[in-house]
């Protein structure tokens, strides 16, 4: 990818201060542009701040896997959708549930635009030549099938002690029996040494410094299990045939749950967590296609223009 025209390098802080200062400086980009309209993605306080800087500004607002819901108001992540789909004027939708839950919302069809998910059309494209491009597996030293693959950095688990301790506790247990490579996101590398089990995990798991994007594919592709608590990997996970265990209390992805290709694991004791990862492994779901055929970027640009025309 080409490096960003513009680069607010807006980072750390708490939810609030982030908000603002994306918020202020998103802004001024727009009224410099003259946009027709601004295309939001996703749940992160950068698509909070960017819709809610186009509203003001009485841009239209596209928002792109709008619909989700997790139903748990505490994580950040749900405010952000539930806000940003309020003032959208597209509400693209990845999947049935998403349109289902926005039109329960009293959103209007009109509105509701059901492209499907636009990530798959991504995992296809690049998950074609992702181990040809990527030499993390040889890094890493393990073959196909040989490890398990762990990403942990929501705010619910790496900063919560006694949650966290639980994963890397339920983790411990596993890795008797598999090895798992874990690139550790910086703040739960944070988390983990304020805490204490950091050296323990070093000589039971394979950490590694985050990776980019085709290296992350590679490891997924040839992961026996997942373990995450990432929306995107969840299905990640799923594209690429690989049992997951989701380490939260709900999902937004619950289709994935339905299907057998993924199984939440609320870490609230770290026997439950070793039993979902050794239950999950080897065990996939059944065939099911929510997200698409692998064309939803097509559908998503000619419904944005034809709306910008009209």
């Amino acid at each position: 990818m080409a490096p960003p025209a513009v680069s607010l390098n807006i980072h750390s802080g708490t939810h609030g201060a982030m908000t603002g200062r994306m918020l202020g400086a998103v802004e001024q980009v727009m009224l410099d542009e003259r946009l027709d309209a601004v295309l939001i993605y996703g749940d992160t306080n950068s698509t909070l701040a960017g819709a809610l800087a186009a509203a003001k500004l009485h841009i239209p607002v596209a928002h792109v896997e709008a619909g989700l819901r997790s139903h748990n108001r505490r994580t950040p992540e749900e405010v952000n959708r539930i806000l940003a789909d309020r003032i959208s004027h597209w509400l693209f939708t990845p999947t049935q549930l998403a349109t289902d839950n926005l039109l329960a919302e009293d959103a209007s069809a009109e509105q509701i635009h059901q492209v499907r998910d636009v990530m798959y059309d991504v995992a296809l494209h690049h998950g074609a030549h992702a181990k040809q491009r990527s030499h993390v597996l040889e890094t890493v030293g393990l073959g196909r099938g040989a490890y398990g693959l762990v990403t942990i950095h929501r705010a619910e688990n790496a900063d919560a002690p006694e949650r966290l301790a639980n994963i890397v506790d339920g983790l411990c247990m596993v890795a008797e029996g598999l090895d798992f490579v874990w690139p550790v996101h910086q703040r739960t590398l944070l988390a983990l040494e304020k805490a204490g089990p950091l050296k323990t995990l070093q000589e039971r798991l394979t950490l590694i410094d985050p990776v980019g994007y085709l290296d992350m594919v590679a490891l997924e592709q040839d992961a026996a299990v997942i373990v995450t608590d990432s929306g995107g990997v969840q299905k990640e996970a799923y594209f690429h045939g690989v049992p997951c265990v989701t380490v939260r209390d709900e999902t937004e992805w619950v289709e994935l749950v339905d299907a057998g290709w993924n199984r939440l694991a609320p870490p609230h004791d770290a026997q439950s967590v070793a039993d979902a990862i050794a239950s999950a492994r080897g065990v996939w779901g059944w065939p099911v296609a929510p997200y698409g055929d692998g064309k939803s970027a097509s559908r998503l640009r000619d419904r944005l223009v034809q709306g910008a025309i009209q």
